[in-house]
């Protein structure tokens, strides 16, 4: 059954091929980003597309929200018409993708902002669009006394209550490396880790596939705490939900999300516009404010309000205060992990 998005994108390109007969069906389709899920495409919906039409004359666009492991599996099944142009990835898939070949170099010489990104941003295969920070979200109406360390969630007052998100997604992973670490572990040893787990079990309350799956049930209250992702909490906090973050006495964890043009994509103009109108200072600094909170990656854009708060008051500080993990040690075992972990954590 065809769902929605692929309707669309369909509907979209027989139009255009209407109007221009000339064109192929992959020519004529609109341009296809893979955003991931939740408030990322929440917030790219409502700032960056925008942004992407005026500076295009309203070109048409599908958001197409997935995990990076999907993005690079539905592109690799179809290398040489790719069906998406833009992919959004964490620090892991983003070497991965570049490993299978699924990335066009990005073409720094044209763009008008990669200058203005700090150094860690400015990737030749594709520019870090935001940083992400995860740490510890709660309910404060049930969760009294707010959490100071990933072992809390083991506290026996939580049973039942906690969720967590599967290895598939960044959220998952850097948590489980972060419980290994505490056990003895590292990069590149996550067994303790899932020896925790198993010690974990009685207070998991969900597993659920990604981060934004997380956030919904904390709106929907079936669970107190949680890994998560700052900026996600921070929408469900304008939206009313009883939910708080943070930085544990480990360290919160930080990474940059890459954005990146697709190899062989028939739009690959468009794709081009629509990184450089994700990396400007003017939607970056819209997507730092409430209630997206994107920590940013261009320099010309001030940390204020809650990020300053709560994370940092300039990327330096960043760096300074968050964990940064060794992705390309991780990366070498992250397939075998995430077999074994939907094998073995199952509620």
């Amino acid at each position: 059954m065809l769902d929605r998005r692929t309707l669309l994108t369909t509907a979209l390109s027989l139009g255009a091929m209407e109007l221009f007969p000339g064109l192929s069906f992959a020519q004529a389709r609109p341009l296809v980003f893979a955003t991931f899920t939740g408030s990322w495409e929440e917030a790219h919906k409502a700032v960056l597309v925008p942004a992407f039409r005026k500076e295009t004359g309203n070109a048409p666009i599908v958001l197409d929200p997935m995990l990076s492991v999907d993005q690079i599996a539905k592109i690799s099944a179809a290398k040489a018409n790719p069906p998406i142009d833009v992919m959004l990835h964490d620090p892991g898939p983003a070497l991965t993708a570049l490993a299978q070949d699924l990335v066009e170099p990005y073409p720094v010489a044209r763009s008008a902002a990669f200058k203005d990104l700090i150094p860690d941003a400015q990737d030749p295969h594709g520019p870090a669009a935001f940083f992400q920070v995860v740490g510890l979200t709660y309910n404060p109406d049930t969760v009294k006394t707010p959490p100071t360390s990933w072992a809390d969630l083991w506290r026996p007052e939580y049973k039942g209550r906690v969720g967590i998100t599967t290895m598939n997604s960044t959220l998952g992973t850097g948590f489980m490396v972060e419980i290994a670490k505490m056990h003895g572990g590292s990069e590149s040893n996550i067994d303790p880790a899932f020896k925790a787990m198993e010690s974990l079990k009685p207070n998991l309350s969900a597993v659920a596939a990604n981060p934004g799956a997380l956030a919904t049930l904390f709106q929907q209250g079936q669970v107190d705490i949680s890994p998560g992702n700052f900026n996600a909490i921070q929408i469900l906090k304008a939206k009313g939900v009883p939910v708080e973050f943070v930085a544990p006495k480990e360290g919160a964890i930080a990474f940059k999300t890459l954005i990146q043009i697709v190899k062989n994509s028939p739009n690959r103009e468009l794709a081009f516009k629509l990184i450089e109108a994700a990396i400007s200072e003017p939607v970056q600094t819209r997507l730092m404010q409430a209630p997206y909170l994107v920590v940013p990656t261009n320099i010309k854009v001030k940390m204020t309000g809650e990020i300053a708060r709560v994370l940092a008051k300039d990327t330096d500080d960043l760096k300074k205060k968050f964990v940064f993990q060794d992705w390309t040690t991780i990366n070498a075992q992250r397939p075998a992990w995430i077999e074994r972990f939907n094998r073995e954590i199952k509620l």
